[in-house]
């Protein structure tokens, strides 16, 4: 962003149930998922006031000032983190489009993935449409997840514990990794498991618009989102909504990915 970060600041901050956003005073937003489950300090006010002190505070700080956030150990800090993090990352794609990387708008990254007949899929966390499809289609997978009560009962048949990835992730032909895995800091691990000739794919609005870092990790394809009406997003976050009420809205999928040998840059 160079001398523009120091201009940038918060507009807005929304953490809803499902998804927390954050617009920059460009108008740009970037999302994160909500880690509901994984903090026990939101049992009562004093507690969850300890766990998140920011609020009515964050209007008007300079956005560089959130980035430390997306390292914190509390998670709803983290999120906030993420998503001001990610918020920066859709104003740089915009205002410095990276040359050795396609965009493809309206993509689904499963899509993409483009996973043939027999090759084993390994899904990291409970992304209820991927599991509909791998279903349909009768390929060979598993998901590994930390809830099993996310399941319905004939998804269990395929769940493994979150805690068999080291025994997993390296069967995969195909990985496909909820980027909620960036909150509870298991990526990494799990990215480095995985073989070389795997097709990684981590997908969602936790990942960023500015894929270097995950593409030095070997992931072949990233699914995030251009948000198109920030403050319909963000209301959409505040009411309770998913991504079944804001795509197509106030967001589209991305697709994100290495431009080819020969392939064509765009002007």
């Amino acid at each position: 962003a160079g001398e523009d970060l120091a201009r940038l600041t918060v507009e807005r901050v929304v953490m809803g149930l499902f998804f927390t956003g954050v617009k920059l005073s460009s108008g740009h937003v970037g999302a994160c998922a909500t880690p509901l489950k994984t903090i026990p300090e939101a049992v009562c006010c004093p507690s969850s006031a300890f766990a998140m002190p920011f609020p009515g505070k964050m209007r008007g700080r300079p956005a560089a000032d959130l980035l430390k956030e997306a390292q914190h150990p509390n998670g709803l800090r983290r999120a906030v983190g993420i998503a001001a993090m990610n918020a920066l990352t859709a104003y740089c794609s915009e205002r410095r489009p990276h040359p050795d990387i396609v965009e493809e708008i309206g993509v689904d990254a499963f899509d993409a993935a483009d996973i043939r007949p027999g090759q084993f899929v390994v899904v990291v966390g409970a992304f209820v449409p991927f599991l509909r499809e791998l279903k349909k289609r009768g390929q060979p997978f598993v998901v590994l997840e930390k809830d099993p009560e996310t399941l319905k009962p004939d998804e269990m048949p395929f769940y493994r514990p979150a805690e068999d990835a080291p025994a997993v992730v390296p069967r995969a032909d195909v990985l496909l990794v909820t980027g909620t895995t960036l909150i509870n800091d298991t990526l990494e691990e799990i990215l480095a498991a995985a073989r070389a000739d795997c097709c990684k794919v981590v997908v969602g609005p936790t990942v960023s618009l500015v894929p270097d870092a995950f593409l030095r990790r070997g992931c072949r394809v990233l699914g995030s989102i251009r948000v198109t009406d920030a403050d319909a997003f963000l209301d959409a976050l505040a009411e309770g909504g998913s991504g079944y009420h804001f795509f197509g809205r106030s967001a589209h999928k991305v697709v994100l990915r290495a431009r080819q040998a020969g392939e064509a840059k765009a002007a």
